[in-house]
């Protein structure tokens, strides 16, 4: 008993010169109240310091992969906007992929069942009037998984196509365009759900001439939430009479301004945004074009020469009215 007590005696006694020595090595400061009636105690040894450098380390690092995952992909790799919009416009195509891998591997498997059986029923004798009940289940099978196969890859080509076609598209709702009424820079994107842009590319001579053709059609375009985007190939600005003249009225030439508002920015995106499309397309470099955009964003048609105005103003419905919201996606096929 007496040894029990010592022995808690002197561990007491470490205790307290463990603590005087920590209190001669670390400064002490009282602790003191806070407004909110808690007890504050501020430290400032160095344990307190490294592990507060250690925690903004650990910030820092942690912002700049933040930053890295926010950086734009380059035009080859496809953006995940482009993966969700390939499921909704085909929200099967996963499920009927994996069913046809599965039949592919039943279909193989059957195969090389009926294969083995196949050489046994021809290296035994006995069993030779299993050959042909072999040989037409051997040949199903191969059928089969031929058939899956094929549907398979064909499946996989045109998700591969929709992916790419889709992938530039979110490339395109990238570029900038600057509405020239406020000077205010908006991306192709923005105008998804609320314009229907149409882009003209080629040489000011060009861009003059659509100008011109659409002139007569400007009312029916603009009910139709056409907005063309002018895009001068040669550098030079396109002379557009957007004023009132003598046989205009100020109303009418409101509209024009309106069809005619917005501007490319940034050129060299636009340059290469369209080379790619004209060398997919298989079409001169210096031949001018046009294309044109769905209410949504996807490419609705494209060709070489001036846009067909009167066309878009029969076949496009006007995105004001009793049918608002109803013929939205009548834009035709893309």
């Amino acid at each position: 008993m007496a040894t029990l007590v010592s022995s808690q005696a002197y561990i007491y006694h470490f205790h307290l010169s463990k603590r005087a020595l920590i209190q001669t090595k670390e400064p002490y400061f009282p602790p003191r109240f806070s407004r909110h009636n808690h007890i504050e105690r501020r430290e400032f040894s160095p344990r307190f310091w490294s592990s507060t450098i250690t925690g903004k380390q650990q910030l820092l690092s942690f912002s700049t992969v933040c930053f890295a995952a926010d950086e734009p992909s380059s035009s080859s790799e496809i953006s995940a906007d482009a993966r969700i919009r390939s499921e909704v416009l085909s929200p099967f195509r996963s499920v009927r992929m994996f069913f046809y891998l599965a039949f592919i591997a039943s279909a193989s498997l059957g195969g090389l069942i009926a294969t083995s059986r196949l050489i046994g029923a021809l290296a035994n004798p006995a069993r030779s009037g299993e050959v042909l009940e072999i040989i037409q289940g051997l040949g199903i099978d191969i059928g089969a998984a031929s058939l899956f196969a094929f549907l398979y890859f064909r499946e996989n080509k045109t998700k591969n196509a929709q992916m790419a076609r889709l992938s530039r598209e979110e490339n395109l709702a990238k570029l900038k365009m600057r509405v020239e009424e406020n000077n205010k820079v908006i991306s192709v994107g923005d105008l998804r759900g609320i314009a229907r842009l149409v882009i003209c590319a080629g040489p000011a001579d060009y861009i003059e001439e659509a100008f011109k053709r659409s002139r007569e059609f400007t009312q029916g375009l603009v009910e139709r939430g056409v907005v063309v985007v002018a895009y001068a190939t040669d550098g030079n600005s396109p002379v557009l009479e957007l004023d009132e003249t003598d046989t205009d009225d100020e109303e009418m030439s409101q509209r024009r301004r309106r069809l005619w508002r917005v501007a490319p920015v940034i050129v060299s995106d636009w340059e290469r945004w369209l080379d790619e499309q004209k060398k997919l397309a298989g079409v001169s470099s210096d031949s001018p074009v046009y294309l044109s955009l769905r209410l949504d964003g996807r490419v609705r048609g494209s060709g070489v020469g001036y846009p067909p105005w009167q066309a878009f103003v029969a076949q496009l419905p006007p995105v004001k009215g009793i049918w608002t919201g109803l013929l939205d996606g009548m834009d035709g096929r893309v």
